[in-house]
């Protein structure tokens, strides 16, 4: 039954999926906290900034994690997404992780009509029906495959319907969506492997809270957005 009642809202999203950058085109800026097991340890902003028909959507994001003080893991990125006409034309990104550098460099070939990437995990083509995977864009959940902002590789996904709920975010309630994302493939190694809980706010078009658990509990969480 929840597999049907994603199905239509799925097939809702599809039909209005012409319009996704119009949901956006109010937003300058969305402001995610990042939480690892309650405590604060970073941020996710996106940007918005909208010329005519283009719209470029640049995100920044850093975390350290410590134990008893010592850093034992920090990340720093940046990425930009440009769209034309609700089409991504370019993505690119730069990654510090743990003192190693990944990377990003995709671009849309017209004549083919696939994008070209380049990455630190994966070079090669892929379909225009996959979604870069930021956590800013419900396209998210529309989608069978995506592009991990991060090295470039490709994740074939499951994305299923839970139900509604209300959720309390920095003192103000939410109607929301609840969905759980996965990988296709639940046989990947864990570190490889796709498993998010995801709450949607329709009427805001924004993804408000992702939370999921590798070396502890991680949430992602909309602190504001203008």
């Amino acid at each position: 039954m929840k597999r049907f009642i994603f199905l239509i809202i799925f097939l809702t999203y599809s039909l209005n999926s012409s319009a996704h950058m119009a949901h956006y085109s109010k937003f300058k800026k969305i402001e995610m906290e990042i939480l690892r097991d309650g405590e604060v340890i970073g941020y996710n902003y996106y940007f918005f900034n909208k010329d005519s028909e283009n719209i470029t959507v640049t995100n920044q994001l850093k975390f350290t994690v410590k134990i008893l003080g010592a850093k034992i893991f920090e990340v720093e990125s940046y990425g930009e997404e440009k769209y034309i006409n609700d089409k991504l034309i370019s993505f690119n990104s730069k990654t510090r992780q743990n003192k190693k550098n990944k990377y990003v460099k995709l671009k849309l070939n017209k004549e083919k009509n696939i994008y070209d990437i380049k990455g630190s995990s994966y070079t090669g083509s892929a379909s225009t029906d996959n979604i870069i995977g930021n956590w800013w864009s419900h396209k998210i959940l529309q989608s069978e495959t995506q592009i991990s902002p991060v090295s470039g590789s490709i994740k074939e996904q499951l994305v299923t319907f839970v139900g509604k709920e209300t959720i309390k975010l920095y003192g103000k309630n939410y109607n929301v969506e609840r969905f759980k994302l996965t990988s296709k493939d639940m046989t990947l190694p864990k570190d490889k492997r796709l498993n998010f809980d995801i709450w949607y706010d329709k009427k805001n078009a924004l993804i408000m809270k992702v939370t999921y658990s590798r070396m502890g509990n991680w949430e992602y969480r909309v602190k504001k957005f203008e």
